[in-house]
């Protein structure tokens, strides 16, 4: 596969508002101390979408490159990060040169990339020493209405070949950098009733439906947020923070 998968494009293109709006964002603390261990002054945030992560990452890096391929999201992102640098691009030819960025992060993305080209992208841009950080944000338990949420949506959604769990994104990116480290954190994501309607009209297997499906799909989720009582809530979250290191001295990248 090669630039950008249609189903992501279609989704994330016309979503990006919702998207940025009601998507979860990241525990800044970690994210600062990431970047302090990283020893980051140039950050990249790769498919950086509408700068939910990107934006922490300003806030601690000397100076962060945002690539975002999908129009719709870059708009909304030119418009929240003035402060980034923001730049066209894809994981598979990442528009910099060799050995030029201390970081970098993904954020719930690499399962759309081109595995293992993406995965050597990112070893050529980091320099030697250089660290990789790829984070997806989980429930941090089971909720009964968030159970149901997703029953509700089973018969609507798009299903893909894409999703994270379905493409070994752990095992292409370890055939470059070996082994990863995972770290978990803990957070809240406060949200409303229709802002959970709006992130879930993100997200590609619903986002990318033609728009009849995707209000039948909506108008489900919402019969059972409305059943059970489910208005202004704090939904535990869990990010998942797996990284990796390019070897001092090496011209290639290697565990950390």
């Amino acid at each position: 596969m090669t630039g950008v998968d249609p189903i992501a494009a279609r989704a994330f293109g016309a979503r990006a508002e919702e998207y940025d709006r009601a998507r979860p964002g990241w525990p800044p603390d970690a994210i600062a101390e990431l970047i302090a261990r990283f020893e980051a002054r140039t950050v990249l945030d790769l498919a950086a979408g509408t700068g939910k992560l990107t934006r922490i990452l300003v806030q601690h890096a000397d100076e962060v490159i945002a690539i975002e391929p999908v129009d719709g999201m870059r708009a909304v992102l030119e418009r929240r990060v003035p402060e980034a640098r923001i730049v066209n691009g894809t994981a598979e030819a990442i528009p910099l040169p060799d050995a030029s960025v201390d970081a970098v992060f993904v954020a719930e993305a690499f399962h759309w990339f081109d595995l293992d080209r993406a995965a050597r992208e990112v070893a050529r841009v980091l320099r030697p020493g250089g660290s990789l950080a790829i984070l997806w944000n989980y429930l941090a338990r089971d909720i009964d209405w968030a159970d149901e949420v997703r029953e509700a949506l089973q018969a609507h959604r798009i299903d893909h070949a894409r999703g994270p769990d379905k493409v070994p994104w752990r095992e292409a990116i370890e055939a470059v950098f070996g082994p990863l480290h995972e770290l978990k954190v803990d957070h809240d994501h406060v949200t409303d009733r229709e802002q959970i309607i709006a992130e879930l009209s993100s997200h590609s297997s619903i986002g990318a439906l033609p728009p009849d499906r995707l209000q039948a799909a909506l108008d489900a989720s919402r019969e059972v947020l409305e059943r059970h009582g489910i208005d202004r809530v704090a939904i535990p979250l869990r990010a998942t923070i797996l990284t990796a290191q390019k070897r001092s001295g090496d011209s290639g990248p290697s565990a950390a």
